[in-house]
């Protein structure tokens, strides 16, 4: 378990705040980064998530990590919002 590789580095707004998909992926773009902590990435990462809405949160961690050099990201989530 890796509970500070993914960090926000920006603020954001509430996603709840948001009314569409398309407003909470550009509220949240660029809002994460790898900590420079963290030594070597895993090849594979699960995202846990309690609650997936939009997918807009998820989305932007799984870019960030893969942009970061993660060759996989899987996510897990305990329910899924039906919008």
């Amino acid at each position: 378990v890796h509970n500070s590789l993914l960090v926000r580095h920006r603020h954001t707004q509430p996603q709840s705040k948001a009314a569409s998909t398309g407003a909470r992926r550009k509220n949240l773009r660029g809002a994460c980064r790898v900590n420079s902590a963290s030594s070597t990435l895993p090849a594979h990462i699960a995202l846990i998530d309690d609650v997936v809405t939009t997918g807009a949160t998820v989305a932007e961690a799984a870019l960030t990590l893969k942009r970061a050099g993660v060759q996989r990201v899987d996510v897990w989530c305990l329910a899924r919002a039906n919008r």
